[in-house]
C-alpha cells in the first residue's frame, strides 16, 4: 500500500516538474529535452527489436527517417494540412515500409538481420541523396510551414513558439512511450520476448514465430517513424545525413546498451545519459564520439547490463525484499 502511495506522489511530482519545465529550465534546456525525447522514444522502439525480441538492427534511422520525411513532404506539399494528420502521415510512411520489409527480414536472424538492415539502411540512405526533386538532395528539405495544433472552433496553438512545441511533443511522445509499454505487457508481448528466449519453443506451442517478428517489426517500425516526424517538426528540416545516415542507426544501438538491453526504461536512461555527455563533452572538447565510444567500451567490459542492471544491482544489494517475497531477477 505505501509502494503505491510513494508511485502515485512521485508521478504527480514528475508530471509537475515536466509542466513546469520551460519555465524553471529556459528555452535552450527546454530544446535539449525535446532532442531527448525524440531519441529516448527512437530508442525504445529500437528496443522492442532487440530487447524483446533478440534482433538487432543497423538500419533502424530508415523507419526513422521515413517519418521525418513523409510529415516534411506532407506539409510541403499539402495546402492546410492540419498538424496531428501530417504527423500520422509520417507514421504511416515509416508503418508501410517496415510492411513492405517485414516478409523479407522476419525469416532471418542473427547476423543475418543485422547486416540485411544495414544494406537497407544504406540504400534508404543512398536513395534520400538522389532523388533530389523528391528529398532535396544533401540539402534535405527545410522551411516547410509548421501548422499550429488546433481543434476547429476551440482551439489553435501556434506550434512555433518553443514552449507550446514542448508540451505538444511532450504529450505525443509521452503516449507513444505508454502505449509500448502497454504493448509489452500484453499477451502478444510475453510471447514476443518467449520468441527471444527460445524460438523453437514458442514454435511448438503453436504460435507462428515469422509473423510475430512481423507484428513486433511494424510495431517497432511506426514508433520509430513517430520519433522522426516529431525530430522533423522541431528542426523544420529533415536532410539524408540527420535522417538515414548510419551514425543514426548506430544512435539507438549504443543508447540500448549504455541504458541496459532488455529493460523498457533502459533505452531512457541511455538517451538521458548520452544527452548529458554531449552537453557536457562539447564545452571542452569538440572530440563527442571519442568520448562517446570510450563510454560504450566500459560499459561493455564493466556493465553489460547496462545502467538499468547497475540500478538493479544496487537495488538488489541495499534494499533487498523482504523474506518471503520473491526478487525480482528481470531487467524487463
Amino acid at each position: 500500500m505505501k509502494s503505491n502511495v510513494w508511485k502515485w506522489v512521485l508521478g504527480i511530482a514528475l508530471a509537475g516538474i515536466l509542466a513546469a519545465y520551460p519555465k524553471l529550465f529556459g528555452i535552450y534546456f527546454t530544446n535539449i529535452f525535446v532532442t531527448f525525447g525524440v531519441f529516448a522514444i527512437f530508442s525504445v522502439s529500437f528496443n522492442l527489436l532487440l530487447g524483446y525480441t533478440g534482433l538487432l538492427s543497423f538500419g533502424h534511422a530508415m523507419f526513422f527517417g521515413m517519418g521525418g520525411y513523409g510529415t516534411a513532404l506532407a506539409l510541403k506539399h499539402i495546402q492546410g494540412l492540419p498538424l496531428l494528420p501530417a504527423v500520422l502521415i509520417g507514421v504511416l510512411a515509416s508503418s508501410v515500409l517496415a510492411l513492405i520489409l517485414a516478409p523479407l527480414v522476419v525469416r532471418v536472424s542473427g547476423t543475418a538481420f543485422a547486416m540485411l538492415h544495414l544494406a537497407f539502411g544504406q540504400l534508404m540512405y543512398v536513395l534520400a541523396l538522389k532523388l533530389r526533386n523528391v528529398t532535396g538532395g544533401e540539402d534535405g528539405i527545410g522551411g516547410f510551414p509548421i501548422p499550429p495544433f488546433s481543434i476547429p472552433g476551440v482551439i489553435s496553438i501556434n506550434m512555433k513558439a518553443p514552449e507550446n512545441f514542448y508540451y505538444f511533443a511532450l504529450v505525443v511522445l509521452g503516449v507513444s512511450l505508454w502505449l509500448i509499454w502497454f504493448f509489452t505487457k500484453t499477451p502478444f508481448g510475453q510471447i514476443q520476448v518467449g520468441v527471444r528466449d527460445n524460438a523453437m519453443r514458442i514454435d511448438y506451442l503453436g504460435f507462428k514465430v515469422p509473423q510475430t517478428k512481423a507484428v513486433v517489426y511494424v510495431v517497432s517500425g511506426a514508433f520509430a517513424g513517430v520519433a522522426g516526424s516529431i525530430y522533423a517538426l522541431f528542426q523544420n528540416l529533415i536532410s539524408a545525413d540527420g535522417a538515414f545516415h548510419i551514425l543514426v542507426s548506430f544512435a539507438p544501438v549504443m543508447i540500448t546498451m549504455v541504458g541496459g538491453i532488455g529493460s523498457f526504461l533502459g533505452p531512457v536512461w541511455g538517451a538521458a545519459i548520452f544527452q548529458v555527455m554531449e552537453e557536457v563533452t562539447t564545452r571542452f572538447t569538440e572530440r563527442v564520439e571519442l568520448v562517446i565510444g570510450l563510454t560504450l567500451i566500459l560499459i561493455i567490459l564493466f556493465a553489460p547490463y547496462g545502467f538499468s542492471g547497475l540500478i538493479l544491482y544496487v537495488r538488489q544489494k541495499w534494499f533487498p525484499p523482504p523474506s518471503g517475497k520473491p526478487n525480482p531477477g528481470k531487467l524487463s
